[in-house]
């Protein structure tokens, strides 16, 4: 890339930032520092509005950029990601979105707090919600690195460190001074952008083809070194045993880890009513369907305009397969429509990744103030107090997830995004379900399924290839690789539900049956929601 086309793409970049800051300043002019405001935007979302929202929220680095890239270098295994996550939504239409809005008041804590012993159950469910959120956010700055790295064509580790920092910067300033509502009409406009942008990029892969599909697979096919391997099971995840173990381990994560993520949850409670919760489910899952329909056409025409060598000569991982796919498709490095398109999908990345980390954020914060602060400190304190911790959290959060971007920076983010769904899946999925179904199920029951499914979820992690024993690990240098399966999610899974149900049942707590009639009443009609 010249200085000029540089310049071109770091205008883009500053616009959209100045846009957002824009929404942010106006907003945080208007609120009334309540914690209601704060944490869901006053409730005042209509079903479209926060559909929209929501697609922004779940449409991230890692679908824009890693799953096209896993396509791209993989073929017809990096389409798991593109199912998993759209089937993900059935789950959360039809046990998550209603009840949830329901029952809770700012966070996944208050659904399961409602039952239960306030203060254990509230540490175990926020300690979880907050572990989720910073690895999710890793993931989002990884992303950023590769591409404003790409973009600068700078590979080096300073370009992505600085830009990793940057991000960090930003988002810690959209939730501090705007809240739920600016978080929202920035992932408003983020969510209109993108598919926008996919659009545009999907109908000039299909007329490069002449919109022959067959012919599209056959060169992706081609072009990507494995021939017709390349659009069969088998390239990435079918080799040996332990590879389709860890195929069915990463499908059941992201299949079920959508309905524990603390930043998708929260946005269920930024609509007046449950009916307008289904509603905004029903919307998110027509435009993200849409989205990931179009990802796939991408992903191969990734492989079949640039090539699989060449993106993975551009970033090993395939996080920049779009951008370098756009570039492309606009007529080449060296051309003037090459060079907008580029940095147009560069500046939708940049986009959709300040968007979901504020979104992130925000959910983390909540969950450190709402759950963590004000049951270990202040369990009576007032909500105007509660804010200001959050706001000081979004902080602290903001450094962690920036401290463990720069190490991470190596790996491919729809990937990151695979664990944090493993681990959502294994700790809060299932002390969600039971609360809401399980008349027996107690506080001991509670904290043992989010601890039983968090605790073997990190450690098994820290104990696979991701962390160490392979060269594409986070410490290619060291071997403590003693689990064989990248994603933990088959055996962390089993073992929440499972520690769920054994420390139930070895209470000696007799279950509330009034507040479990109560809750399930509420549930099911929304009477005495908030």
């Amino acid at each position: 890339m010249t200085g000029e086309h540089q310049t071109l793409a770091l205008l883009l970049f500053s616009g959209f930032v100045a846009v957002t800051l824009g929404i942010t300043t106006w907003v945080s002019r208007r609120r009334h520092g309540s914690a209601e405001e704060f944490y869901a935007g006053g409730r005042l979302f209509s079903p479209m509005e926060n559909g929209f929202a929501i697609a922004g929220d779940y449409m991230s680095a890692a679908s824009f950029l890693g799953v096209t890239g896993l396509i791209a270098l993989y073929g017809y295994d990096g389409l798991l990601y593109v199912v998993g996550f759209l089937v993900a939504w059935l789950v959360v239409l039809f046990l998550v979105a209603e009840l949830v809005r329901n029952c809770g008041r700012f966070t996944l804590a208050d659904v399961v707090a409602a039952r239960m012993s306030e203060r254990p159950v509230r540490i175990a469910v926020g300690t979880s919600s907050v572990t989720v959120s910073v690895l999710y956010l890793v993931a989002q700055m990884v992303g950023a690195g590769s591409l404003v790295a790409l973009l600068l064509g700078r590979t080096s580790g300073e370009a992505q460190a600085w830009t990793v920092i940057g991000v960090g910067a930003l988002m810690v300033i959209y939730v501090s001074l705007g809240g739920m509502r600016a978080t929202t009409w920035i992932q408003i406009v983020k969510a209109v952008l993108l598919l926008s942008g996919t659009v545009v990029l999907t109908v000039l892969v299909l007329l490069r083809f002449h919109g022959d599909f067959d012919r599209l697979l056959l060169t992706a096919a081609e072009r990507s070194g494995h021939g017709r391997a390349f659009l069969a099971p088998g390239l990435k995840y079918g080799g040996n045993w332990t590879a389709r173990v860890d195929f069915i381990s990463l499908g059941l994560a992201l299949v079920l880890g959508t309905a524990g993520l603390p930043h998708i949850l929260s946005r269920f409670y930024t609509v007046p009513t449950a009916r307008a919760a289904r509603r905004s489910a029903v919307w998110s899952i027509g435009l993200i369907g849409g989205f990931y329909l179009m990802t796939i056409v991408l992903g191969l025409g990734a492989a079949a305009v640039v090539g699989t060598d060449a993106v993975r000569a551009s970033n090993a991982a395939g996080n920049t397969a779009v951008p370098l796919l756009a570039l492309d498709l606009g007529g080449g490095a060296g051309s003037t429509g090459g060079t907008v398109l580029f940095a147009v999908v560069a500046a939708i990345a940049f986009a959709t990744i300040l968007a979901v980390v504020a979104g992130i954020t925000l959910a983390s914060s909540a969950s450190v103030a709402h759950d963590l602060y004000a049951s270990l400190r202040r369990p009576h304190g007032k909500a105007r107090s509660e804010v200001t911790v959050a706001r000081f959290a979004a902080l602290g959060i903001g450094v962690v997830a920036i401290a463990i971007g720069l190490v991470a920076r190596d790996l491919n983010v729809a990937y990151l995004v695979g664990l944090a769904f493993a681990v959502a899946a294994s700790a809060n999925l299932p002390v969600l379900l039971y609360s809401l179904f399980w008349r027996g199920f107690t506080t001991r029951g509670a904290a043992w399924a989010v601890y039983g499914g968090l605790i073997p979820a990190l450690g098994l992690v820290v104990l696979s290839p991701v962390v160490s024993g392979s060269p594409g690990s986070l410490f290619p240098g060291a071997d403590f690789q003693y689990f064989p399966l990248q994603n933990p999610g088959i055996v962390s899974i089993p073992l929440g539900f499972l520690a769920g149900w054994l420390g139930t049942v070895t209470s000696d707590e007799v279950p509330d049956e009034a507040k479990y009639a109560e809750t399930e009443v509420r549930s099911l009609t929304g009477a005495g929601a908030v």
